[in-house]
């Protein structure tokens, strides 16, 4: 068994440990790994603990796991040079140049290497969810992923180590999931499974569900009462699946009456999980912090357990899922018995939505489209201008590089992948005329390594670095590089914050929306140089990260709302488009990206909005380039 074992490993797990405290291990992402790999009796991983403190007492971990999964203590000088660039938990495949570092892609990764190690467990793989996309979206872009990744186990951390002072205070990302958990659901067969819904309460006489008051969770009832979950629609969905049923049956047609209520008019779904009807990731990951949350409440705070109806709810309700009180046992988490609580709070708690902590401001004075905007500028001195292209016509020479360099090898029309190496010929030019030998160049949101792959073969002395977010992009992109045997480049499966490494370039080709944004902070932050092509004008918009306009001389003249006019236009440059309104577009575009400019300027770089020669390369043919002063 050993031996077989031994021929399925190719990959080590890094798991973070500062210390263990009542049965939770810390960092809680390390507590959630772990549970996640309980769940899965995932044994296919040699796992790493990294030692943060002095302490080397891992006992707790070696406890939890399966004593067939290796497990082995290092500091963190020992780590591989690819980890030792990324936040932890990572995942690494032999040789040692494929990376998968973040909460959510390693537990990604650990569901799907669980099921390819075992493709009877179907159960395994449905915990991505419909489509597979489970906390698939970036924690920059999402904000459920965010708060399931990164604000709810950090919070919980520090309200744990808060527990022994007084007076504790209730962590405001526990009371936007007890709101979460209050939204109605929406599922990918919403409406049949409404109308189910409305044909069971007219059948059973209750009142017509319009402007009905919401009604109290069948599950909030002694614990006992849970074992039979088939009192309602949504219950009967989620436990089918997770037992192996059918879903239950409706008949062939809805009845008439049913048929023609308007989807205005049907109940809402309520919550069985996290996400909606369906057990997934989004439960693994929170189980743990929730667990160890209500743990600290009832001793301390048992007055407050009112405020969290629903999630004690949910907390009920996952312990009924087959395998999770097994898992939770191993991984030392011994589930309360929480009494009954009605949905009778009536304080207000903060939205969802305002994790991001932006709101719009009114402008009295705003008027809409580009002109007025454009206008406006040019009145304080902020005119459309670009920077001469310091060497229009230089190209590579395509016809010698091996075939596998070219994006001509990808799955693309002869006339994208001429546009494409035209844009390449750009970004290459301005990145190699700034590389050094030893320089480390960072191919953000790489997508399939067309910029990297390039870069790798064209700087032999410099290491390249592909950042990208996609699983499958970036398993192209090494397979392509493994053709042409480069040695100085490395892959890593991740947001891009998640990155820690220094380097000396960053380069970036149509990053959507605020991802540009997002490179080039990174860049600015290690004092990098910087050659981004934006994209995705249309997507920009005030994160937790970014407010615009950027720039101090912008946000002087314009408000938020003025700038996503700008935004807007600036997406409408597609050739099939007027000729004059192609023109605005390009001016817009000029306008949020000398924006850009300005703001990076701020922070002491030299910064220059170019055009792509020839202009015909993309709509999108902007590339912002910056040099520390």
């Amino acid at each position: 068994m050993k031996g077989i074992r031994k021929t399925l490993i190719e990959e080590s797990l890094y798991l973070d440990f500062s210390h263990q405290a009542e049965g939770c291990i810390f960092p809680l992402h390390t507590s959630v790994t772990v549970f996640l790999l309980s769940y899965c009796d995932c044994k296919i991983f040699n796992v790493h603990v990294v030692l943060t403190r002095e302490s080397t007492d891992v006992s707790l971990i070696r406890n939890l796991l399966s004593p067939d999964v290796e497990i082995q203590v290092v500091s963190r000088e020992e780590l591989p040079p690819i980890v030792q660039n990324c936040c932890l938990p990572a995942a690494v495949e032999r040789p040692g140049t494929f990376c998968r570092a973040g909460l959510a892609v390693v537990l990604r990764h650990i569901i799907q290497k669980s099921y390819e190690a075992d493709p009877s467990k179907k159960e395994t793989l449905e915990l991505l969810g419909f489509k597979k996309t489970c906390l698939k979206a970036c924690a920059e872009v999402s904000q459920w992923t965010r708060l399931c990744e990164l604000t709810i186990p950090l919070a919980v951390e520090n309200f744990l180590r808060e527990s022994l002072q007084q007076p504790l205070k209730i962590p405001v990302e526990i009371l936007q999931l007890e709101e979460k958990l209050g939204e109605p659901v929406r599922v990918h067969n919403d409406d049949k499974l409404r109308r189910q819904k409305l044909r069971q309460q007219k059948t059973a006489g209750a009142a017509p569900a319009k402007g009905a008051t919401k009604s109290k969770l069948p599950d909030q009832k002694p614990p006992a009462e849970l074992d039979s979950p088939s009192k309602t629609l949504e219950l009967d969905v989620a436990f089918s699946k997770l037992t192996a049923q059918d879903e239950p049956a409706p008949s062939a047609r809805e009845p008439a009456r049913i048929r023609k209520v308007k989807a205005s008019d049907l109940p809402p779904l309520e919550h069985v999980f996290a996400e909606g009807l369906y057990f997934t990731l989004s439960d693994i990951v929170l189980l743990p912090c929730v667990h160890h949350f209500l743990v600290v409440i009832c001793k301390k705070l048992s007055e407050k357990l009112v405020e969290f109806p629903l999630l004690a709810s949910w907390y009920q309700r996952i312990q009924q899922v087959p395998k999770v009180k097994a898992a939770a046992s191993k991984c030392g988490i011994q589930f309360l018995d929480l009494p009954a609580l009605l949905i009778t709070s009536t304080e207000k708690h903060p939205k969802l939505s305002e994790v991001q902590g932006v709101e719009e401001q009114s402008d009295p004075s705003f008027i809409g489209g580009p002109r007025p905007t454009m206008t406006k500028l040019m009145e304080k001195g902020i005119e459309v201008m670009f920077s001469p292209h310091p060497c229009p016509t230089w190209t590579l020479d395509w016809k010698t590089l091996p075939a596998a360099v070219s994006p001509k090898e990808g799955k693309m029309s002869s006339d994208r992948a001429l546009r494409k190496q035209q844009q390449l010929n750009n970004l290459i030019y301005m990145v190699t005329n700034q590389a050094r030998p030893g320089d480390r160049i960072v191919d953000f949101c790489s997508g399939g390594g067309h910029v990297g792959i390039v870069l790798a073969h064209m700087l032999p002395s410099c290491q390249v670095i592909l950042i990208e977010n996609k699983e499958l992009s970036l398993v192209r992109a090494k397979k392509r590089s493994d053709e042409l045997g480069l040695t100085n480049i490395w892959f890593i499966q991740a947001n891009m914050e998640y990155f820690t490494g220094m380097f000396n370039i960053g380069v970036a080709l149509h990053a959507c929306g605020v991802a540009t944004d997002m490179v080039i902070q990174h860049c600015i932050k290690v004092r990098a140089s910087f050659v981004a092509c934006p994209c995705c004008y249309g997507f920009i918009q005030n994160t937790c990260k970014f407010n615009f306009p950027k720039s101090e001389q912008f946000k002087e003249t314009l408000s938020y709302k003025e700038h996503m006019i700008l935004c807007r236009f600036a997406d409408q440059t597609a050739i099939q488009l007027p000729p004059q309104r192609r023109l605005i577009g390009k001016q817009c575009m000029c306008l949020v990206d000398l924006d850009r400019a300005r703001a990076a300027e701020e922070h002491g770089y030299s910064v220059q909005v170019i055009s792509m020669e020839p202009e015909s390369c993309s709509p999108k043919n902007n590339m912002i380039v910056g040099v520390p002063i």
